[in-house]
């Protein structure tokens, strides 16, 4: 079967959409006038900030030019290619597309080395069994060093180093040889030989508000076409196929899609919960019923995809609430091909009606307000992010909150789990000093430190990863000049000395500032967050108190002072008892607003809790 379908994993600015461009261009899969940069980062988000966000397929057909005897010079093949993203909040996109391919290229940048991405996606390519296929990319840099980077794969990866093809995407070095080798090292397409079945995996969708859903799908078995009637096995939405095509990049009808193959299809389904990705389209051979056999067996969805679970949560709510039903279609669409996103109802006093969504990180989380702001015209306000907890409640019970607004009682809980990541982190040996303190002062427990070469480490820790998700990130590339690189995965839940911090401005606890942290950090988390809100806070004709409790005591507490007009500018002389009578007249004025002033928070607000100190 000539068909290859692979996939590029690489760590953010390796190279790997400037590869794919050059691919594309290699095998005229687009003219050259069409050709343009990070041609299949087609959302414009991608191309303003030059990283990859979400999976794009592409097929592209190629003639053999190499000298494997396996092969005639000539021999025309299918290549399906799938460009993936490197942030670790992408990972889940990198899995879906792992899961439709037989082949890894593992792209490392020949100036940088092995970065924590790299190492991830080369773990995650293993376990799904993948042929992976390591290349150094970047070698016209100055700075390119070929034989220290080939060594550190081959320490990785058991490949020795002089087999490691050598290329330069923005130039076209050495890339018509990776078109050989793509050939030669991937195997054929997987098919399942269930006889008399059709089966494929979904593994992206999108809405379409002409077609309706649009699948994405990789067939291990049998063929579709048009007119053919399906059923997807997880949801149990039945249907008959619109239209099926390829992808180049755009879509392309096509007559059928067979086995091996990686295409589209229109499947006129206008409910977003009836296709999801991760799920199996299924037909049967035998009459195109939806009965497997006579014996009604029910068919088998294919296994081996992985179900994402976001840990990180942030409230969205609308600044005009007549636009609450809006942000519901467009998180419901949205959600269709990001299946880390998670959304349900939440209603707060402050804000008023909005959603409580679950995201991988800090990225992801940014990405989606920008879209939802961008492609579906919405103002909204994005509380401070928190991650999941889990509650032992008094009498045994264990539930999971996503807010701290959930957490009970004290009264009424036991204990308070939080979870936990392993964390791999790659840097120069100068810079471990400042990051050992780093990890430290986030509650980091050492795991263990590995020399890639004599010049660059791998340190492995455990954190908690609240500390991770707020600005961990940042302060990592700050002291180590930009040159670290980390990668995390979720570990587990463990019990903790947790409490929750409440803030009252004007007296009113605004639940979207509560946070969950650890009581050695409390009374310093509430000082730095009161200090904030007190430059945020917009000053009234009252004074607004701004406090900051745990349980019943305030540990912090600022005053953002009233204006004040200047009510004895009239008087000219007199007697001091005149001005003292209107100073009073107007304290008492203030009083009174202050029972019943209202204050508006702005958006800085909500995010003030990611600057803490």
């Amino acid at each position: 079967m000539n068909i290859r379908n692979f996939c590029i994993i690489a760590h953010i600015d390796h190279g790997k959409s400037t590869l794919a461009d050059r691919l594309i261009e290699m095998t005229h899969t687009i003219e050259k006038r069409d050709m343009k940069k990070q041609i299949l980062d087609t959302m414009d988000i991608e191309q303003e900030r030059g990283i990859t966000i979400k999976l794009q397929p592409i097929r592209m057909d190629y003639q053999y030019t190499g000298c494997d005897p396996r092969f005639q010079q000539g021999e025309k093949f299918m290549l399906n290619l799938i460009d993936t993203p490197g942030h670790v909040d992408f990972s889940y996109e990198v899995n879906r597309s792992l899961a439709a391919c037989e082949g890894a290229i593992l792209v490392v940048d020949a100036t940088q080395g092995i970065q924590a991405q790299t190492l991830a996606n080369c773990y995650m390519a293993i376990e799904n069994n993948l042929e992976i296929l390591p290349i150094l990319n970047k070698i016209d840099l100055p700075g390119a060093d070929v034989p220290a980077r080939a060594k550190e794969i081959e320490n990785l990866l058991s490949v020795k180093a002089e087999n490691i093809l050598s290329i330069s995407a923005k130039e076209g070095t050495n890339v018509e040889k990776l078109l050989e080798l793509i050939i030669e090292k991937f195997p054929e397409p997987k098919i399942l030989n269930d006889e008399g079945e059709t089966k494929g995996l979904i593994f992206d969708s999108i809405y379409d508000s002409y077609k309706g859903i649009v699948v994405y799908v990789r067939l291990f078995e049998g063929n579709l076409r048009a007119g053919d009637k399906c059923k997807f096995l997880h949801t149990k939405a039945e249907m008959e196929i619109l239209e099926v095509g390829c992808f180049k990049p755009k879509y392309k009808k096509t007559d059928s899609l067979n086995a091996g193959e990686v295409g589209y299809v229109v499947t006129g389904l206008k409910t977003l919960e009836d296709a999801r990705v991760g799920d199996t389209i299924w037909r049967s051979d035998s009459n195109n019923s939806f009965l497997r056999n006579e014996t009604n067996e029910s068919p088998k969805p294919i296994s081996g995809y992985k179900k994402v679970t976001p840990y990180v949560f942030a409230s969205i709510f609308c600044v005009e609430g007549s636009d609450y039903q809006f942000l519901r279609e467009a998180l419901s669409k949205l959600s269709l091909n990001d299946s880390a996103l998670s959304f349900e109802p939440e209603n707060s006093l402050a804000l008023g009606h909005g959603f409580r969504c679950g995201f991988l990180g800090l990225l992801h989380m940014e990405i989606v307000q920008e879209r939802l702001e961008r492609e579906y015209d919405l103002n909204l306000i994005i509380t401070a992010p928190s991650v999941s907890y889990k509650v032992i409640k008094s009498d045994g019970e264990e539930i999971n909150i996503s807010s701290p607004a959930e957490l009970p009682d004290k009264n009424y809980y036991q204990a308070i789990k939080e979870p936990w990541v392993y964390t791999e982190i790659v840097t120069p040996k100068e810079y471990m000093g400042g990051i050992m303190a780093l990890a430290q002062e986030k509650r980091g427990v050492s795991k263990s430190l590995k020399y890639i070469n004599e010049d660059r480490v791998i340190l492995e820790y455990e954190i908690p990863l609240a500390n991770i998700v707020i600005d961990f990130y940042d302060k990592l590339k700050s002291v180590s000049s930009g040159y670290a690189s980390m990668n995390y995965e979720i570990l587990d839940f463990r019990e903790g000395d947790l409490v929750k911090i409440d803030i009252l401005i004007a007296d009113e606890k605004i639940d979207a500032l509560s946070m969950i942290v650890h009581r050695s950090d409390a009374e310093r988390i509430g000082r730095d967050m009161c200090k904030r809100l007190k430059d945020i806070v917009p000053r009234a004709n009252f004074t607004i108190a701004i406090q900051a409790i745990i349980g019943g005591k305030v540990v912090a507490r600022e005053t953002v002072s009233a204006f004040r007009k200047d009510v004895i500018a009239k008087l000219y002389g007199g007697d001091v008892t005149r001005k003292n009578k209107l100073l009073e007249k107007q304290k008492k004025g203030k009083k009174r607003m202050k029972s019943v002033g209202k204050i508006n928070l702005p958006q800085e607000a909500f995010l003030a809790v990611l600057k803490r100190e």
